[in-house]
């Protein structure tokens, strides 16, 4: 069963905290059955207390039940501060629908479930969480939390962002600009977590070089690279003519896939080999997602990341 399937099962609801419970309790679910039995969010299972080790993971309210002392496996005690940062300008959009019916299947949307079900998840670990928004500037951001009416906070504001449409098309990019106020402006070492399409007026060199700043910081990165597989990177359309509109600045370009796919599949695949070998250069956790796939691959790979840094 594919996200969009899940998504559009529990519209009916109306509340984003709710998706990213059932997104995350599924997860979870899945993850102790699987063999990543060890990154359980809250515990995997109890064993018995072997005396003289550490106290600090005793259940002492199974405890109470039972007068005898088991621990709690694989419990994770630490806390971590990290800021979600997510890209909203026009190209988050992709794929467009113009009638609105399928305004949850583009990348934003993909982008905003995600950030919800990391936010869950988060707090389930206690871990604080802050939330920056940009396009061509930052439009929104809040500081590393983790009390529940800063949870709502976030929950409100990432589902503002599925209501976007026509109104929010032709906002353009400034992901360089973006990252240096971050790496300013969030004090304490985080984890910083950016979902975005790559698709900026800065050169590569320029957005690397924000990335480093980042990096310069104490900051830990994961770079969630958010895209349409199956029509930007493979230009899988019917070979007929097509009006190909840019959202961000409204030029278009008419053309018939046929005429340039391997062309276009190859520069795309070079493009993005490049993109992983600079991303292992500056060491920033590069993951590369598909908005037609489920959210396990970015609560799996958060889950791996946490579980390095401490």
């Amino acid at each position: 069963m594919n996200n969009l399937f899940d998504i559009q099962q529990f519209q009916q609801f109306d509340n984003l905290e709710l998706v990213a419970r059932e997104v995350v309790e599924g997860f979870i679910t899945g993850l102790h059955r699987s063999p990543f039995h060890g990154f359980s969010v809250e515990f995997a299972e109890h064993r018995q207390y072997n005396q003289g080790e550490s106290t600090k993971h005793i259940d002492w309210k199974l405890f109470a039940r039972s007068d005898r002392l088991y621990v709690k496996q694989y419990e994770e005690e630490t806390n971590l501060r990290c800021q979600l940062v997510i890209d909203t300008s026009s190209s988050m959009l992709f794929p467009f629908d113009n009638s609105g019916k399928n305004r949850l299947h583009n990348k934003l949307a993909f982008s905003c479930y995600s950030a919800a079900a990391l936010i869950y998840l988060l707090r389930k670990q206690r871990d604080a969480v802050g939330l920056t928004l940009f396009s061509n500037y930052i439009e929104f951001q809040t500081e590393n939390r983790l009390s529940s009416v800063h949870a709502e906070r976030l929950y409100g504001k990432l589902a503002g962002l599925l209501m976007a449409g026509k109104q929010d098309l032709n906002k353009t990019t400034n992901t360089v600009d973006a990252l240096h106020q971050i790496a300013e402006q969030v004090h304490k070492r985080s984890l910083i977590i950016l979902f975005t399409d790559m698709l900026d007026e800065g050169t590569d060199e320029e957005i690397f070089s924000a990335l480093q700043h980042l990096r310069y910081n104490k900051h830990e990165v994961i770079l969630f690279h958010v895209t349409d597989h199956k029509q930007e990177r493979e230009l899988d359309f019917i070979n007929r003519p097509y009006r190909f509109v840019d959202l961000e600045t409204g030029q278009h370009l008419k053309l018939t896939p046929g005429e340039l796919k391997e062309r276009y599949r190859t520069v795309v695949r070079s493009y993005f080999e490049e993109l992983k070998i600079k991303c292992g250069q500056y060491q920033i956790d590069l993951i590369e997602v598909d908005i037609h796939q489920d959210f396990s691959d970015v609560l799996l790979n958060f889950l791996l990341k946490r579980k390095r840094l401490f």
